[in-house]
């Protein structure tokens, strides 16, 4: 073989291997859903648009017919209806039986189950840890105040407070460009990117020599971690369901219970053990120790974190699941398309604002993020005040109101997923999160009550999940406006918390604080009612849309005409916008194209 030959043969194999290489790094996952169809044997997309069987042979007018499955007279609906988020969502003949305990729907086929199981694990489980890390860097700040930082660096006053109202100032500023990128750039590579920025900062914190310095770091720290808890929101809101996204919501919070949690125990272990090692005070090497935690999460979210459906960057889901993955939000009546472009126009923007989701949705958070004692370290400081527990055992303690919060979280989460009802998942928790409250803003009580009052302080966030749950179903037609409100949510929710936590907790009122549990206890309740407004608008929506379900409403009792069946199966509704037809659907034989495409799915692979 010539010496041209050799190196043709080197130069091919060469690009081969770096293709081969390259094929292990995530990249955008172009893929060709009609030639997926057709390798499946699936119907076209204009079939499963139509809703109809490739089999009926029937004319192209009766074809382009949208399908109805069930004509519903409310004139004598239950009054308790109004609580069921779901009336319009699920014709009668469709619904199935759901099991409290059953992880997956009924309906899901076994290729969607390995397809959640993946995400549970590339998405759900990777957001639990990161959340995990980003937490113990956020939540370090008050263990290390009561564990030796403020002797170390003269804090005075209301520094504390002042140091936790900068690092929100940094996470919210930088939240405005957020809008937009989430949407249109890979979260696999921002997130991993903020991520480590953030680890460095918390770092550099252990160098810190006096107050002012350390709200500089702690600045940069809020910065880099502004674009992490929307992203994640809006992730979960792509990959899963209605159904399904308050668990998943509730196992990413579990992240920061543990972050609560690992942070005692870490400033516990590094005083007992660290303490003086190396010249330095026990409080610096946690932040060394969360530094070093930090990094390897950040890298190995560049392969676990898999975009959204309609730009999936995972090189773990084949094209078939990402495929699947679109299937099943088109068949909740999410959108797919890649709206990014529209973030400039005013249709947008007038559209977004004239509706209430945007201003409901971004209330209910700004009364949530305000509706918890916790973030204030007021049980803390008030174990503190006892002067009965070392510091190391004030650590250890610290631990036991985040493991509750676990509890709190998966009831509230679970519940809501499993019982269809975020209005009544919001309502348990503030129930119990307003009692909490009430009992510490009126403080003089036996000490085993503010126990117990303490132990119920994490039902406040317990429902935070559920609220964003609820917002993506509620703004599923626009992807691009979903990020808008996600951002908006958790942007002038941290904006509120910048000036309360100055005006109401004030360091130098712990740990009575009657200001900040007064507070508190207001938001926990006055979550009840937005809820319920909420609900009303929500169930307005739906039952407009749903006909778009393959359900025709009429009230007898108001005079609404019935609709009209012809023999041909033809439905014809005469109503206030003009007359519109339908094809009545056969219940025992006949499924929606997109349930044919689930199952197929599953066949084939």
């Amino acid at each position: 073989m010539g010496l041209k030959d050799y190196s043709t043969r080197a130069a091919s194999s060469l690009k081969y291997t770096g293709k081969k290489i390259a094929s292990y790094f995530p990249h955008e996952r172009i893929i060709d859903e009609d030639a997926i169809r057709a390798k499946l044997n699936l119907p076209s997309e204009q079939e499963v648009l139509a809703s109809l069987q490739a089999e009926k042979k029937q004319s192209e007018k009766d074809n382009s017919l949208p399908i109805v499955h069930e004509i519903r007279d409310e004139a004598n609906r239950s009054w308790w209806r109004f609580f069921d988020e779901f009336e319009y969502k699920t014709a009668a003949p469709n619904k199935v039986e759901k099991k409290w305990y059953h992880w997956f729907d009924p309906k899901d086929t076994p290729a969607e189950r390995k397809l959640i199981l993946k995400l549970d694990i590339l998405l759900a489980l990777f957001s639990f840890v990161m959340y995990w890390v980003k937490y113990l860097d956020q939540t370090n700040l008050n263990n290390a105040y009561v564990s030796g930082m403020k002797e170390d660096l003269n804090m005075k006053g209301n520094d504390l407070v002042n140091t936790q109202m900068v690092y929100t100032i940094g996470g919210i500023v930088f939240q405005l460009p957020c809008m937009y990128v989430i949407h249109k750039y890979p979260s696999n590579y921002l997130l991993p990117f903020m991520d480590i920025g953030w680890g460095l900062f918390t770092l550099a914190i252990y160098k810190s020599k006096s107050a002012a310095q350390l709200q500089g770091f702690r600045f940069m720290v809020g910065v880099f971690e502004s674009a992490f808890y929307p992203t994640i929101n809006y992730l979960l809101g792509n990959w899963y369901t209605p159904t399904e996204y308050a668990r998943r919501g509730g196992i990413f919070y579990w992240g920061q219970m543990l972050g609560i949690l690992t942070a005692g125990l870490i400033q516990a272990s590094a005083l007992e053990n660290l303490h003086n090692v190396g010249g330095l005070e026990g409080w610096r090497w946690m932040f060394i120790i969360d530094a070093i935690i930090t990094f390897p999460i950040g890298l190995i979210g560049i392969w676990s974190l898999p975009g959204i459906p309609s730009k999936c960057y995972s090189v773990f889901l084949t094209d078939e699941e990402i495929f699947l993955a679109r299937e099943r939000l088109r068949r909740n009546k999410f959108s797919t398309e890649d709206d990014s472009q529209s973030f400039f126009t005013w249709k947008l923007w007038k559209d977004m604002l004239s509706q209430w989701k945007i201003w409901l949705f971004v209330l209910l958070n700004v009364i949530a993020w305000n509706n918890s004692n916790a973030s204030y370290g007021t049980y803390l400081l008030w174990l503190k005040s006892l002067n009965r527990f070392t510091t190391i055992k004030v650590n250890q303690l610290s631990t036991i109101t985040p493991a509750l919060g676990i509890v709190w979280i998966w009831i509230t989460c679970a519940g809501s997923d499993l019982l269809n009802s975020r209005f009544g998942a919001i309502v348990f928790s503030q129930v119990f999160n307003t009692i909490g409250n009430t009992i510490l803003a009126v403080w003089d009580v036996p000490e085993s009550a503010k126990w117990f009052a303490f132990m119920l302080q994490y039902f406040g966030w317990a429902m935070i999940a559920v609220g964003y749950g609820w917002m993506n179903d509620a703004a599923r037609t626009s992807p691009q406006q979903r990020a808008i409100i996600t951002i908006c949510m958790n942007m002038f929710g941290q904006t509120s918390t910048a000036f309360t936590s100055v005006l109401v907790w004030k360091t130098v009122e712990a740990p009575r604080y009657l200001k900040g549990f007064t507070f508190t206890a207001s938001c926990a309740f006055s979550l009840i009612p937005i809820s319920f407004l909420i609900l009303a608008f929500y169930k307005r929506d739906e039952r407009r849309a749903a006909h778009e379900n393959g359900i025709i409403i009429y009230n007898s009792k108001k005079g609404e005409a019935a609709p009209e069946i012809l023999a041909d199966g033809t439905v014809i509704v005469n109503d206030g916008e003009g007359r519109k037809e339908y094809r009545l659907a056969s219940y025992q034989s006949e499924r929606s194209s997109a349930e044919l495409v689930l199952d197929s799915v599953s066949e084939k692979r």
